[in-house]
């Protein structure tokens, strides 16, 4: 699989110029199979309006999975020019909600008058359907979805695999609303272990730091160091700390990559916009 960090800000866009080497752009991920192109989308923050230069201009087909229907996982729905689209194919995934059909749920917050249009006026070929917890064929990937704590309506945590390679995707987790684990940061739960065990990569949210999360741990949010726990504790090879705090400027999170330098078990890397990971 290859993995294209296309916005991995968590909150709200963050632009200016203390932003601009991790990028500003909010939580999107593209997932495609080796030699092809993305056909499996996780969240559509703004900065899924990268995702053009991902595909050459070309139209998106394939699915895309929403952790939850927060504005920053939703926002770049209209403006990324793959998907809105007149020969895009979409298959868009919502975890159910309870008493709302996944259209219904979207169009709280993206239609008028919040917004012009609804998701189903969006151009292309489009699907709206809700998802439930378990496991999902999608596209030639294994899609296991789970529940996972956050603030604020129902939110999944992903694992997905091509036969080849395992991902974990839990950009929004708040596990302290589970209890204050060893540490005070969370309890390392059964299913973000579940979810990440021996992936190859964890992707997760990592909006706090440690000294910070005591005046923040009812945001629905988990600190740096509950992610590189969850990743040793699940055997990943690798933890991707992911949805940065919209304030935390270009050196503070160079700060934290140097922390991690040369970790090992799992190895630690800052996620920023463009990157490209190849597993």
């Amino acid at each position: 699989m290859q993995v294209h960090f296309l916005g991995v800000r968590g909150s709200t866009p963050a632009p200016g110029s203390e932003f601009v080497r991790y990028g500003g752009n909010t939580s999107s991920i593209a997932v495609s199979h080796h030699g092809r192109s993305p056909d499996l989308l996780l969240d559509a923050g703004t900065g899924l309006r990268r995702l053009a230069a991902v595909l050459g201009g070309e139209p998106y087909r394939g699915s895309l999975l929403l952790s939850h229907l927060h504005w920053d996982h939703t926002h770049g729905l209209p403006f990324s020019r793959p998907i809105d689209h007149p020969d895009s194919v979409v298959d868009l995934y919502v975890p159910a909600q309870p008493r709302a059909s996944a259209l219904a749920a979207l169009r709280q917050s993206m239609g008028p008058p919040s917004f012009p249009i609804t998701p189903d006026q969006l151009r292309g070929r489009w699907t709206f359907d809700s998802l439930e917890e378990g496991t999902h064929h999608l596209d030639g990937y294994t899609v296991v979805a789970a529940d996972v704590p956050h603030k604020g309506r129902r939110t999944f945590g992903y694992r997905i695999s091509d036969g080849t390679a395992a991902i974990a995707y839990l950009p929004d987790h708040g596990p302290a609303a589970l209890g204050p684990g060893a540490d005070g940061l969370g309890v390392l739960h059964p299913a973000a272990l579940a979810l990440a065990g021996r992936a190859d990569l964890l992707i997760h949210d990592a909006q706090h730091t440690a000294s910070e999360f005591p005046d923040r741990a009812e945001f629905g949010h988990s600190a740096i160091d509950y992610a590189v726990a969850l990743g040793r504790a699940a055997g990943v090879g690798c933890v991707a700390l992911f949805h940065h705090d919209p304030n935390r400027t270009d050196a503070e999170l160079d700060a934290v990559a140097r922390r991690f330098d040369g970790a090992v078990s799992p190895t630690v890397i800052v996620a920023r916009e463009g990157l490209r990971l190849d597993l």
